[in-house]
């Protein structure tokens, strides 16, 4: 049986624990042509610490709306987030965010991208370098930190990304459709790399996605969005790691697809 939540049930009453979210009542909307074009209405959810949460909904719903709003990028028109109980009120190193482009400045190597990522830390140089080997360890760039972008594939300049996104070890990682711009066989193995950084880190993950499988396959919770709203929060009871064609992922896969159709 799936394990359904009504979405107005996920509010709190008192702050997540460190790494969690709590998002109350938020609304949004943005002015298009001197009218208002509401994006996101009455949106509640709290995300648990160490959670790893996939957002699927159709091209518009507010999706990646609400992920900049929880990075800071943009600001609600009403409602609280709160990371660790205090509001978000603009970007901060507590965040990390990985979008469709791996954004890696193409004159840098991947080691000095990754670097640029800890230019505000008082740690020593050295130590910052060996954080920065340890990451391109865990992202699978050993012997690499010396290449440019333009010699990477797709794929491992995502993993470059996702590096230099975990450099400042926030609390939250909010990624914006990372693999949607790789060919088929590169996703399903970034997606599990994915996996394994996310079993080795345990930061909290909140993940944008057009692709039902990959957000069943990554997620401990599906947010199903229709537009403005969130229409389903689905907890998926497979453990990690998980495997993709287990026929118990079947059910919530067709409820998921019934309700994109249905919004």
């Amino acid at each position: 049986m799936n394990a359904i939540i009504d979405p107005r049930s996920v509010e709190v009453d008192s702050a997540p624990a460190a790494g969690g979210l709590a998002i109350r009542h938020v609304d949004k909307a943005f002015d298009i042509d001197g009218r208002k074009l509401s994006v996101l209405e009455d949106v509640s959810l709290t995300i648990a610490p160490g959670q790893f949460i996939s957002i699927v909904g159709a091209s518009g719903c507010g999706k990646s709306t609400l992920l900049r709003l929880i990075a800071g990028l943009e600001r609600q028109d009403s409602g609280d987030i709160l990371l660790d109980g205090v509001p978000v009120a603009g970007p901060g190193l507590d965040r990390g965010l990985i979008f469709q482009d791996h954004r890696l400045f193409p004159w840098l190597t991947v080691e000095q991208n990754v670097l640029l990522a800890l230019s505000n830390s008082d740690e020593a140089a050295t130590d910052k370098r060996a954080r920065v080997a340890s990451l391109l360890t865990l992202v699978g760039l050993d012997g690499f930190a010396q290449a440019f972008p333009h010699q990477l594939s797709g794929g491992m300049a995502q993993r470059a990304a996702i590096a230099r996104a975990l450099a400042p070890q926030p609390q939250v990682l909010l990624l914006d459709e990372p693999l949607g711009a790789l060919d088929a066989l590169t996703r399903l193995r970034l997606q599990s790399e994915l996996q394994r950084i996310w079993l080795t880190q345990r930061s909290t993950m909140v993940m944008v996605t057009h692709d039902v499988d990959e957000a069943l396959f990554l997620g401990d919770v599906i947010v199903v969005m229709q537009p403005g709203r969130i229409a389903r929060v689905l907890h998926v009871p497979n453990a990690h790691p998980r495997d993709r064609d287990d026929p118990a992922l079947v059910p919530l896969k067709a409820e998921i697809l019934s309700l994109l159709h249905a919004g």
